[in-house]
């Protein structure tokens, strides 16, 4: 994954993301939008065969991106507290 970025101001943030797709980017998406500081979130690319995505988001208030890295903690957490229910799941059934 290679990251690059297009256009960053006090409230914008545009991100080219190279060798990525929507597996990853919309949930990043969807846990922005779940942000009340987040005035617009969202992604896209230029073809469904292109290996570039572009990710922007538009804040209310705060650093864009600190609410971007807040929003992949968030994910990452999520992933981790899954992970730990399903082991546990799995050690209950044996």
């Amino acid at each position: 994954m290679e990251l690059k970025t297009i256009k960053k101001t006090a409230k914008e943030l545009e991100i080219e993301i190279t060798d990525e797709n929507e597996t990853i980017l919309n949930p990043i998406t969807e846990v922005l939008l779940q942000n009340s500081d987040v005035e617009y979130a969202s992604y896209m690319s230029d073809h469904p065969e292109s290996k570039n995505r572009r990710l922007l988001l538009r804040v209310k208030k705060g650093k864009p991106e600190e609410i971007l890295l807040k929003a992949v903690k968030q994910l990452e957490n999520e992933v981790k507290n899954f992970t730990k229910t399903i082991q546990d799941k799995t050690k209950n059934k044996k």
